[in-house]
């Protein structure tokens, strides 16, 4: 260090000034790729969300990615073990990813998009570490379950469905019966049944399983029916 001081201002030799200053732009433009990185993965799976009008999208998951990668360059930095950081962020991913999850029509829904969530962040964490090729062949699988393995779970699907009817009708004694012989008649299980009357008026409220071609066929009868007061499906 120079002798020369103002006050207790040290002045740094210019070669050490320029030492420095090539060492933050290396630390940087590495760092930099880094973001870039996780900003690139972040988007394609963002997209993907944003395409299926998820709640979870594009910008979300950009976020998710590049903040992981951020804690995880930092924590390095700092103490040189990101292990505490990166524990911290699978809990903080955990409350974003519970936010995500509701239930709806007695389904619950979001979970698939919170899975997502917190493969986001560990793809931003495994990329702030510097593992890329991890982190690559993470992205490739992830998507590979996004994609290419969204037709078999439609197909499964449109093999076995469960679905809440409700029907209201102007009461009789086996009003609600002949409506659950109907149902076995479509090859459907009854899960669940509930009824209740109100007035003049009967009320039935099933949980039904079958494919959805007889989903679909009952559906059709129904609506037409013109003993329905309502129906709700």
């Amino acid at each position: 260090m120079n002798d020369v001081k103002a006050g207790r201002f040290y002045i740094l030799p210019a070669f050490h000034w320029n030492n420095r200053l090539n060492s933050t732009m290396d630390f940087y433009t590495d760092d930099l790729y880094k973001l870039l990185f996780s900003f690139i993965l972040g988007a394609v799976i963002g997209a993907e969300r944003e395409y299926r009008s998820k709640s979870a999208g594009l910008r979300t998951m950009i976020l998710i990615a590049v903040g992981s990668t951020l804690f995880t360059l930092v924590s390095i930095r700092i103490s040189g073990d990101a292990g505490r950081i990166a524990a911290n962020i699978v809990t903080g991913i955990g409350f974003i990813g519970a936010g995500i999850i509701f239930r709806e029509n007695n389904r619950v829904v979001g979970i698939t998009t919170a899975a997502i969530v917190w493969v986001t962040a560990a793809l931003g964490m495994s990329i702030g570490a510097g593992y890329y090729t991890i982190a690559l062949y993470s992205f490739l699988i992830s998507g590979m379950a996004l994609v290419v393995l969204s037709p078999i779970q439609k197909w499964i699907r449109g093999k076995n469905q469960i679905r809440t009817y409700r029907l209201m009708c102007v009461y009789q004694k086996r009003t609600l019966k002949d409506y659950e012989d109907l149902f076995k008649q479509y090859g459907l299980v009854i899960l669940g049944a509930e009824q209740n009357r109100s007035g003049s008026h009967i009320t039935g409220n099933w949980i039904l399983q079958g494919s959805l071609h007889t989903h679909e066929q009952l559906t059709d009868y129904l609506l037409n029916d013109q003993n329905i007061v309502e129906f709700d499906f």
